[in-house]
């Protein structure tokens, strides 16, 4: 495990910081890593490690099936591999690869899914990746890690580095993230984190989106007096139930995610709260089941309310109906 100082990495992509800064600086922490990537070398910034470590670098080429495929079969041999690419085919087009040899087979590799969400932008909705939460949380002992910003991305490549089974992690927001962490976090995997106290509403929020939550619930406080516990759901799987226990308590919780509300955030919760008695009603807000209108990063969010003055107005209007 890294000594890691989240002010380092504060203000760059998640990209960025996990593979021109972070891993670079720490390789030496991780002897039997090996870095492979589907023609995303430069997407991923990883010019800097491979000049260093040309020894701990495989380009595979467009061919996400065979990315998985054969960083499985080196952590057969004892490597830990961190398999790059666009996250709509390391999940979608090597779903049976990941299926097959992560999850039946056990294999430990980490899947590193670059620009998740609706951030591929003008490439239209055959390169945004709404979907993968729900692909991915079905497959048994699969971990999916959704870190907020560069920071905690950092800190959730570290995570699951020392970790002991395959895992997904999932960048969102590409460079206009919003930073949530100045300070080091206590990240453990499984483990939500409260980064806004309120006793008025509870918002679970994952990736970007926990930013854009943490400013919708300011103006919710600023506009409408109403106060929000915002928690930044950075694990969807193992998925923290303890947090959503703590929430009982509240008039309504909403989910908020850059994911199809059909099996991602939204619907973890709810699996959950439906086992149990005495929970509120619960606000979906995300893509709903819906492909997008091709535009700006800006406009996508708007298009799918995700913005923060949208998230606010859409929970402030939820609260009077209840």
């Amino acid at each position: 495990m890294a000594d890691i100082n989240l002010k380092k990495y504060t203000g760059q992509g998640q990209a960025v910081a996990l593979f021109g800064t972070f891993l670079p600086d720490n390789i030496g922490n991780y002897p039997n890593v090996h870095v492979l990537s589907a023609d995303m070398s430069a997407a991923a910034s990883l010019s800097r490690y491979i000049y260093q470590n040309p020894d701990k670098y495989t380009e595979i080429g467009i061919a996400e099936q065979n990315l998985v495929g054969i960083s499985a079969g080196m952590a057969s041999e004892g490597f830990t591999p961190i398999a790059v690419a666009q996250a709509a085919f390391i999940t979608m087009r090597a779903f049976e690869m990941s299926r097959q040899y992560l999850g039946y087979m056990k294999n430990k590799v980490i899947l590193v899914g670059l620009n998740s969400g609706l951030y591929l932008q003008y490439f239209g909705n055959t390169h945004y990746c709404v979907e993968d939460i729900s692909i991915l949380r079905s497959i048994p002992d699969m971990t999916i890690l959704s870190p907020a910003d560069a920071g905690e991305a950092v800190m959730a490549l570290d995570a699951a580095l020392c970790y002991d089974g395959a895992s997904y992690i999932r960048l969102t927001g590409g460079s206009q993230l919003r930073t949530v962490y100045n300070e080091n976090c206590d990240f453990v995997i499984g483990k939500d984190i409260v980064v806004r106290e309120g006793c008025d509403v509870c918002i679970f929020a994952t990736g970007a989106c926990v930013g854009n939550s943490i400013e919708a619930a300011n103006i919710l406080s600023v506009k409408y007096g109403i106060e929000a516990k915002v928690v930044d759901v950075h694990t969807l799987k193992p998925f923290d139930t303890e947090t959503v226990n703590q929430s009982s308590g509240y008039p309504l919780i909403v989910t908020v995610e850059e994911h199809n509300i059909i099996g991602g955030l939204g619907s973890a919760l709810s699996d959950y709260t439906s086992t149990k008695g005495g929970f509120p009603t619960i606000l979906k807000l995300g893509i709903h089941d819906t492909f997008s209108k091709p535009g700006s990063y800006d406009y996508l969010m708007q298009q799918h309310r995700l913005t923060p003055e949208l998230i606010a107005q859409d929970i402030f209007n939820k609260l009077q109906t209840l």
